[in-house]
């Protein structure tokens, strides 16, 4: 009798726990459901919200590349802004946040969101969180970009004096020249340099063939003939692209005035030129000189720089565009016919 009646009060017992096991499976499945929902909706979210940023950032990029080359009205901002914002979203559809904001010089602001509120493209419908009685998401982007002539940039560790400059009225592109630094008889003082004890080389820190300059700045000189071999490799891809018929255009930082000689020389940097390159003599033999011969094709006496040390760079400035990467840098140099549209983050 008394193991039936143990028996009986382990059954009753064990049917206790499976009430009770039940009750936490419900309460479990309900939580499980709920983080299921979340994460489902917070990943439409996050996905929304970068369709409309790549809209933005389109747009915006749009926008002041023509406000710099023809000049834009409102209209016009505000058609280009939401034809590419629709573009840039999956479902073919967002919100501009109009008028477009162009009331900064240079500087375009674009602002984006989801259609929220109607059903159809650019409305971010709630999967899940709707069963939770969440209120509607609404989900927004905004970007601004930049344009004019370039107040900051890095390349090639040369400079030039602003007197070589030849872009003058509106034209694209300027004539064909030869830079010379020596003998000097363009862009130098009368001793035929730039500066005395160098000729334009900028200082390279890194030895990376790179040197990183900025308007209204200056930049330190780094003398001397012949330039090292850490711009080979950068001289190799030049010349691979001019022998398979490619452009080679270099935007330089232009100086106005110098100061110091040799190692303590700097110059005053006011803005970026691009020069489309055809040849150089930078040193004697192998990269450090191309296409500076006058039998060469396209040159003539006028044009070469055969001399054993003369150094010059050949070609033409030209206007260029540039699109650029986001964060970072702005406009504000002198207009020597460069330019550059960016993204910028504030």
């Amino acid at each position: 009798m008394r193991r039936l009646k143990l028996a009986r009060r382990v059954a009753a017992k064990n049917e206790n726990e499976r009430g009770v096991a039940g009750v936490l499976v419900a309460l479990m499945m309900l939580v499980l459901i709920g983080a299921g929902a979340l994460a489902v909706d917070v990943g439409q979210i996050y996905a929304e919200r970068a369709q409309l940023q790549n809209g933005a950032d389109a747009a915006a990029l749009a926008v002041a590349r023509k406000c710099h080359k023809t000049g834009c009205d409102q209209a016009t901002a505000d058609a280009m802004a939401k034809e590419l914002a629709n573009a840039n979203a999956n479902d073919g559809g967002s919100k501009v946040l109009t008028p477009v904001d162009l009331t900064q010089p240079k500087r375009v602001t674009v602002s984006t969101s989801t259609a929220q509120g109607k059903d159809g493209p650019g409305f971010l419908s709630k999967m899940f969180a709707s069963a939770l009685n969440a209120p509607a998401a609404s989900v927004g982007a905004y970007a601004i970009a930049v344009y004019g002539p370039p107040s900051s940039g890095g390349g090639f560790p040369l400079t030039f004096s602003n007197k070589c400059w030849d872009l003058a009225g509106g034209k694209e592109t300027g004539d064909l020249q030869k830079v010379s630094w020596k003998p000097g008889t363009t862009c130098t003082n009368p001793s035929g340099t730039v500066v005395s004890g160098g000729w334009g080389w900028l200082k390279d820190p890194d030895n990376d063939c790179y040197a990183v300059t900025s308007t209204g700045n200056t930049a330190g000189s780094d003398p001397g003939n012949d330039k090292p071999d850490q711009c080979k490799t950068v001289l190799q891809g030049w010349i691979a692209t001019l022998n398979a018929g490619g452009k080679v255009d270099v935007p330089f930082p232009v100086f106005d005035t110098t100061t110091g000689t040799g190692n303590n020389a700097i110059y005053h940097i006011i803005g970026y030129a691009t020069f489309e390159i055809w040849g150089w003599k930078f040193g004697n033999n192998d990269v450090y000189e191309y296409h500076n011969k006058a039998t060469d094709p396209s040159m003539n006496t006028a044009l070469s720089c055969s001399g054993g040390n003369d150094r010059c760079i050949i070609g033409k400035f030209v206007k260029f565009e540039k699109i650029a990467s986001g964060g970072g840098g702005g406009v504000g140099g002198a207009d020597l016919g460069t330019a550059e549209i960016r993204l910028v983050t504030k």
